[in-house]
């Protein structure tokens, strides 16, 4: 049967459950914790790639965590290479400079600038003397008509734990993602995704290690409590996370940097398929350690 939660606490939830930010496991130490979620609940029945004697906790653990740890560190190398070569920028410079602009979409009309936001009626407008009237949309931004006006999630509210804040009208030069304001968008550039690169090259080594591409039982997650919201207050009902396949779960946590505005689709599904390339080599010279084919 279908579960039907409110599609704004989910994504909110999902954004703040993968975040990952200071003083947490960070995006890698969180596969950590799922592998060790995955091999509580496969122990004893404990057989390396599915097949094979049973093995104990101790080699089982030392196996897994050689493999993820140097999978997902392999990844960081990837990932922050690319980074370091390709220079892109993240959501906030170019929703606030291209807004800054004007709009691309009506070269007829005002404020338009060939590199602009385009328009998107209810979610991107030009500020006009009509929609700023007192009363109407755009009437909280009367001081900048000709402006580009954008709705989004207005922030982090003065007290997140009794108040939220919502979608509302803002100059594009004033958008925030959604995150704390002690935690901004990350200093470096956006092009991989360090989340999406992660994650699926730890889901590939869970796979292979496993021996399955599903969770132990077919399917895992988490239930986020009610009230347990950090950057406003939220969800009203317990809301969960789930995931049938490893994929999944790594396809949500680079999906959630999309949805609270960290990356672009780029970012993501390109960090997805190096993540894989990763993740399967590293696999692969895993199981050469383990057959001591490896010089120390």
């Amino acid at each position: 049967d279908p579960e039907v939660v409110n599609s704004g606490y989910f994504y909110r939830v999902m954004t703040e459950f993968w975040a990952d930010g200071p003083k947490s496991e960070t995006p890698p130490g969180h596969w950590n914790v799922l592998a060790n979620l995955v091999s509580d609940e496969l122990d004893p029945n404990l057989k390396i790639g599915g097949t094979g004697p049973t093995v104990g906790r101790l080699e089982w653990d030392v196996k897994l965590y050689l493999a993820v740890n140097g999978a997902v560190h392999d990844a960081a190398i990837a990932a922050w290479g690319l980074k370091g070569h390709y220079d892109s920028v993240r959501p906030i410079s170019m929703i606030r400079f291209m807004g800054g602009l004007g709009q691309s979409s009506d070269p007829n009309g005002p404020s338009f600038a060939p590199e602009g936001l385009p328009l998107v009626p209810g979610l991107i407008e030009v500020v006009s003397k009509e929609s700023s009237q007192p009363g109407q949309r755009h009437a909280a931004l009367a001081t900048s008509v000709g402006k580009i006006a954008i709705k989004a999630w207005g922030g982090t509210p003065t007290d997140p734990k009794t108040e939220t804040t919502g979608a509302v009208w803002m100059l594009a030069g004033d958008w925030v993602p959604y995150q704390l304001p002690t935690f901004v968008t990350p200093s470096f550039q956006g092009y991989a995704s360090g989340h999406s690169t992660f994650s699926r090259a730890a889901a590939e080594v869970m796979t292979a290690f496993t021996g399955s591409e599903y969770f132990p039982g077919g399917v895992s997650g988490y239930t986020i409590k009610a009230g347990s919201l950090k950057n406003e207050k939220g969800p009203t009902t317990d809301v969960r996370l789930e995931w049938a396949t490893y994929n999944d779960a790594a396809d949500q946590a680079g999906q959630s940097r999309l949805f609270g505005g960290i990356h672009i689709q780029a970012d993501d599904f390109n960090g997805r398929i190096i993540g894989s390339q990763c993740g399967k080599e590293a696999w692969a010279l895993a199981q050469r350690y383990y057959a001591g084919q490896v010089a120390p």
